[in-house]
């Protein structure tokens, strides 16, 4: 078994108001997948609050944003395991943007 590492960005522009995100797409990471998310920054037009939940536990309640600023939400990288969700919620109508950097752990399988 191989790993490769791969260092990845992933953004997301919303205009759905108050829509749960799924930034790396429904169901992933997959199970020989684990993602170390260095940099989570939002945008937003409004003030919303921003809720991140990651395998259905929320890690980051309540994020105040300010209109037109950005603002990164991570103080240390957040590990996802393969199997897991992860989403990004909006508390209002407000479009938001999402912005992730992040490795990319995969385990491959060698023949």
């Amino acid at each position: 078994m191989a790993v490769v590492n791969q260092y990845l960005f992933v953004g997301i522009d919303n205009s759905t108001a108050g829509s749960a995100l799924v930034p790396f797409g429904v169901n992933n990471p997959i199970v020989n997948e684990t993602y170390i998310i260095k940099s989570l920054l939002v945008t937003s037009a409004g003030t919303p609050t921003v809720t991140v939940l990651n395998n259905s536990i929320t890690t980051i309640k309540s994020a105040q944003l300010t209109a037109n600023t950005t603002k990164e939400l991570l103080t240390q990288p957040m590990i996802v395991v393969g199997g897991t969700s992860f989403t990004v919620q909006s508390s209002t109508t407000d479009s938001f943007d999402v912005a992730i950097s992040y490795l990319n752990i995969l385990k491959e399988k060698i023949d």
